[in-house]
C-alpha cells in the first residue's frame, strides 16, 4: 500500500522516494533497476525513485515535505526508531499502517502513538495523520477510482493532505474523528475473518441441487461486525459516521472480497483452528486481523470487567477472540446477535 500511494503523489507532480524496510530488499532492487514492483506487478512512474532502508538518511533530506508511513503494524516501533534517526524538522507523517495500541483499560490510535513517540525523542512536535477507508493497493496502483478518508486532530492538516493527494481517480475527504476512523481501520481486518468464515463453511455444507452459496450467513456476520464496530468506536469516543461510512462499512466491504484476513476466515470455516492454519496453509502469511485481536484481547476484556464495554453487546468479537486465543473452533453465536443492542 505504501508503494500504491506513490501514484497519486507522483501524478500531482511530486518527486517520490520509495524506501523499503529490511524485508523489502529484493522489491526495492527491482524498483531501482527496472522501475517495476513485483508484488503489485506494475511499472512505477519515473518520478518514483527506490531507496533501500540503509539509505534512509539520503532519502529523508531537508527537501522532504511529507512522509507516508506504510509499514505493517508490527513494524511501527522499528519505523519510529528509523524516523528519529533522520528527522531534523517537523515533517508531517501520513500513516497507512492500521492497528490499535492496547492500554490498561483502553485502546489508542497509532497516529497518537507515533506523534507522541516522535515528539518525546526529537523534542519537537511532528504533525501526524492517517488514511482510512476502502483502498485495495492493486487497484490504486493502476489508477482505479478510490475514495478514502484522511484523518488528523488538526482539520487544516487533513484538508491540506487531501489537496496534496487528490487526483481524478484518488478522492480523499478530511476528518477529525481520529479514534473512530482508526478503530474502523484496525477492526475491519479482524471482523473480515468472520465474514470469510461463512464462505469457507460452504465447503462443509451438504451439496444441494441448486448450487446455493452461503451469502446469507456472510451478510449476517457483516451486519454484526458493523454493529460491534459501532460499540467499540463509540466507547472510545469515536463517531458513528465513521463506522457506517467509508472507514467502517466501506473498508470492511473491500476487505471481505479477498486478502489474508478473509482467507484465514475461510480456513476456520472449513474446520481448522487458528494454530492449524498458521502451521499449514498460511504459515508464512501475516494476518493483521488476527494479530490485532491477539494484541488487544487483554485490553478489551479489561474494558468489559470495568463496565466500559458490555460483553453482551460484543458476541462476535468475543467468539473470534476465543477462537484466536485458545485455538478452538470458531462457531458464530447466531442467537446472541439478536440479543445484543
Amino acid at each position: 500500500m505504501g508503494t500504491a500511494m506513490c501514484l497519486p503523489l507522483s501524478d500531482r507532480g511530486y518527486a517520490v522516494r520509495l524506501v523499503g524496510t529490511f524485508l523489502d530488499v529484493a522489491i526495492i532492487e527491482n524498483v531501482k533497476t527496472k522501475q517495476f514492483h513485483p508484488r503489485l506487478n506494475v511499472t512505477l512512474p519515473a518520478s518514483v525513485v527506490g531507496f533501500q532502508h540503509t539509505q534512509l538518511a539520503e532519502a529523508v533530506d531537508d527537501s522532504v515535505e511529507l512522509i507516508v508511513l506504510g509499514v505493517a503494524s508490527a513494524g511501527v516501533n522499528w519505523a519510529i526508531e528509523q524516523l528519529v534517526s533522520v528527522l531534523k524538522k517537523p515533517v508531517p507523517v501520513l500513516m497507512v499502517t492500521k492497528g490499535m495500541v492496547p492500554e490498561e483499560n483502553s485502546l489508542s490510535s497509532f497516529v497518537d502513538k507515533v506523534a507522541q513517540a516522535l515528539e518525546k525523542a526529537l523534542g519537537f512536535k511532528v504533525p501526524a495523520a492517517a488514511i482510512g477507508g476502502p483502498c485495495i493497493a492493486g487497484e490504486l496502483a493502476v489508477r482505479r477510482t478510490t475514495g478514502t478518508v484522511i484523518v488528523a486532530h488538526d482539520l487544516a492538516l487533513a484538508m491540506q493532505l487531501c489537496e496534496n493527494l487528490q487526483t481524478h481517480y484518488y478522492q480523499p475527504r478530511p476528518s477529525i474523528d481520529v479514534i473512530g476512523v482508526e478503530t474502523c481501520a484496525a477492526f475491519k481486518n479482524f471482523f473480515a475473518i468472520s465474514v470469510g468464515w461463512a464462505h469457507g463453511a460452504l465447503d462443509k455444507l451438504p451439496s444441494v441441487e441448486n448450487k446455493a452459496l452461503n451469502n446469507n450467513a456472510a451478510a449476517i456476520l457483516f451486519d454484526q461486525a458493523i454493529r460491534e464496530m459501532m460499540v467499540l468506536a463509540q466507547s472510545l469516543g469515536g463517531s458513528a459516521e465513521s463506522v457506517w461510512g467509508m472507514p467502517g462499512a466501506g473498508d470492511l466491504y473491500v476487505t471481505c472480497q479477498a486478502g489474508r484476513n478473509s482467507r484465514l476466515g475461510q480456513h476456520l470455516g472449513r474446520g481448522l483452528t487458528y494454530s492449524e492454519v498458521k502451521q499449514g496453509p498460511m504459515k508464512d502469511d501475516t494476518v493483521e486481523g488476527a494479530e490485532l485481536g491477539l494484541s488487544v484481547a487483554s485490553a478489551l476484556h479489561a474494558m468489559i470487567r470495568s463496565g466500559r464495554l458490555r460483553g453482551e453487546n460484543l458476541p462476535l468479537t468475543l467468539a473470534l477472540l476465543n477462537a484466536l486465543q485458545h485455538n478452538t473452533s470458531f462457531n458464530p453465536p447466531w442467537g446472541d446477535f439478536h440479543r445484543s443492542s
